[in-house]
């Protein structure tokens, strides 16, 4: 099983962080030793002072899939979720900075939430999901799906390209703008179309 990550898929996440547009969607893996185990806390890692939250609706790859077109891409999946793609910022900007991957920011022990998951079929189309995630009650992030840029068939087939999709892959499809750091106690709960998919603590 692997999580493909797509960066950079909302424009007001894109102006938030003062991020060129990108021409193609963003792609970077995390491996699945950066799960989150169920039931478990999170746990802000020692190396980075500057942990972000970064809610995400993920996708479900139910059928192995390569050079998958666009039209197809609807067959591959079925169930859609909500998960936390969490960001150690400041390791993040210094990699950045010196022009090297992210992965030591993006795909340590710990950085990625999956919640339940919800048969597509119970939904609205892929492409019309509202979502959001609170922080200790409040609501930090809030948008739907009809604003990404690229949507999540066009994902689907542009991942295809260049990994095969297995069954049981995760794709987290980008954040939104309203990321921002945690701290310890903080409290993390996720919605999808108002079914609360995820709750966790931040330890």
């Amino acid at each position: 099983m692997k999580i493909i990550c797509i960066g950079r898929n909302y424009t007001d996440h894109i102006e938030e962080l003062a991020n060129e547009r990108p021409e193609d969607p963003v792609v970077f893996l995390k491996p699945d030793t950066s799960l989150v185990l169920k039931n478990q806390p999170f746990f802000i890692p020692p190396f980075s002072n500057d942990v972000h939250y970064e809610v995400e609706i993920l996708v479900r790859i139910n059928r192995i899939g390569k050079h998958i077109q666009q039209k197809f891409a609807h067959k591959y999946y079925d169930a859609i979720g909500l998960g936390i793609d969490f960001t150690a910022r400041d390791l993040q900007a210094k990699l950045k900075s010196k022009g090297l991957p992210w992965e030591k920011a993006k795909a340590f022990d710990g950085a990625a939430v999956v919640g339940d998951w919800v048969n597509k079929s119970e939904l609205p189309h892929v492409d019309e999901l509202q979502f959001e995630m609170s922080k200790n009650g409040t609501i930090v992030q809030q948008s739907s799906s009809a604003l990404m840029l690229w949507k999540v068939d066009e994902l689907i087939a542009y991942v295809s390209q260049f990994f095969t999709l297995k069954i049981g892959d995760i794709i987290f499809t980008g954040t939104p703008a309203g990321v921002g750091p945690v701290a310890e106690n903080d409290v993390l709960e996720g919605s999808l179309e108002g079914r609360q998919l995820f709750s966790i603590k931040v330890k």
